[in-house]
C-alpha cells in the first residue's frame, strides 16, 4: 500500500520530483493541493477556473523545482508560484481584482474604484499598511489562511486577527479613494 501524501517530507518529494518520479509529482501535489486550491478559491468561487489556476501553478511549480533551495518552507515557496498563476490568470482575462473581498460592512468603496485596480495596485495599497495589519491581511486573503491559523502563526488571538483584517480594509478603502480621487 503507498504511503500518504504527508507521510513523505519536502526534501524526499522534491529529490524525486527532481529525478522525475511521478510517484512524487503526485504526492507533491496531494500533499499540497487543498491549502493551495483554497487559496485559489478566495478569489474566484468557480471551481473550475480555480482548479485550471491550481494545476497551472503546479505545472509551474515542477517546471522550476530545480530552483528551489530549501531557503523557506517549500509550501511557501509553492504559494508564491500559485500565486502567480492566479496574477496571470486574471490578467490574461482582464478580470480586474473585485475578488479581494475590500467591501465588507464598512461600506462600499466609490463607484468602480476596485474595477479600475489591478492586482499590482492592490499589493502596492497593501504595502502601506502596518506590518502586523499587513502581516494578517497577507495571510488571510493572499494566502488563504483562516483566522485561527493566523493566531496560532503570529502568536495572536482570533479576535486580534480578525480585528486586523477588519482595519487593513477599512485602511485599504481609505486608500483606494485617494488613489481614485487622483486617478480620475
Amino acid at each position: 500500500m503507498a504511503k500518504d501524501a504527508s507521510a513523505y517530507t519536502d526534501e524526499e518529494l522534491v529529490e524525486g520530483c527532481l529525478k522525475n518520479r511521478r510517484l512524487s509529482q503526485e504526492m507533491l501535489y496531494r500533499k499540497y493541493f487543498n491549502s493551495m486550491m483554497r487559496m485559489c478559491l478566495r478569489y474566484t468561487q468557480d471551481k473550475s477556473i480555480a482548479l485550471e489556476i491550481l494545476n497551472t501553478g503546479f505545472l509551474r511549480v515542477f517546471k522550476k523545482l530545480e530552483k528551489y533551495s530549501f531557503n523557506g518552507s517549500l509550501e511557501g515557496w509553492i504559494r508564491r508560484l500559485i500565486f502567480h498563476s492566479l496574477s496571470d490568470y486574471f490578467k490574461k482575462h482582464n478580470n480586474q481584482v473585485h475578488f479581494l473581498d475590500l467591501e465588507d460592512r464598512d461600506g462600499p468603496a466609490p463607484d468602480n474604484a476596485l474595477s479600475q485596480l489591478y492586482l499590482e495596485d492592490i499589493l502596492k495599497l497593501v504595502s502601506y499598511l502596518p506590518d502586523a495589519t499587513r502581516e494578517v491581511f497577507y495571510l488571510y486573503a493572499i494566502e488563504g489562511y483562516t483566522h485561527v491559523e493566523i493566531g496560532k502563526q503570529l502568536g495572536i488571538s482570533t479576535g486580534t486577527s480578525k480585528w486586523h483584517l477588519s482595519n487593513a480594509r477599512q485602511k485599504l478603502k481609505q486608500l483606494i479613494r485617494t488613489h481614485y480621487n487622483h486617478a480620475g
